[in-house]
Parts: C-alpha cells; sequence; structure tokens
C-alpha cells in the first residue's frame, strides 16, 4: 500500500502549513526535506523534469505541486485517507 509522503524545506512557510494540516487531521505521512536528503531532491526532482519544486505531496503514482489545504483535502479524499 502506498504511503503519503511531504517533499518541502524546513525554511518553507508552505510546507510548514502543509505539515501542520496534516497533522491537525491526524493524516499519517511522511516527511522529507529536499535540502537534507539527496534521495528525496532526486525524487521531486524526476516528477518535474530536473527542477526543484516544493512542496510536493506524493501518493503512489500521484503528486501535487504546491496545492492548498483544499486541493490537499480532495486529494486525501480521492485516495480514501480521510476518516469519515
Amino acid at each position: 500500500m502506498p504511503s503519503l509522503k511531504l517533499y518541502g524545506a524546513d525554511w518553507c512557510m508552505k510546507s510548514a502549513n502543509l505539515r501542520n494540516y496534516l497533522q491537525s487531521i491526524w493524516v499519517e505521512f511522511e516527511d522529507f526535506n529536499v535540502e537534507t536528503d539527496a534521495a528525496a531532491e532526486n525524487t521531486v526532482r524526476a516528477l518535474y523534469d530536473g527542477a526543484l519544486k516544493f512542496p510536493t505531496v506524493t501518493y503512489g503514482t500521484e503528486f501535487l505541486k504546491n496545492p492548498t489545504t483544499s486541493e490537499l483535502k480532495t486529494f486525501l479524499e480521492k485516495h480514501g485517507l480521510l476518516d469519515a
């Protein structure tokens, strides 16, 4: 089963906002810092033809670039990751 992953940076407010949102609704996710984790950086660059774009949220083979919390909520609902 795939896991929800957040790729961002510690200084990035949008990454922090998404991290806080996921924590506030009790959704489990893996958190990766693309500036300190070379594998995470390479994963993100592979999604965007070599560009480093974050925050990026992935689940399986699907991903969102810089989503709003509303877009992230829709993504979570689509994949059945929100408790009813």
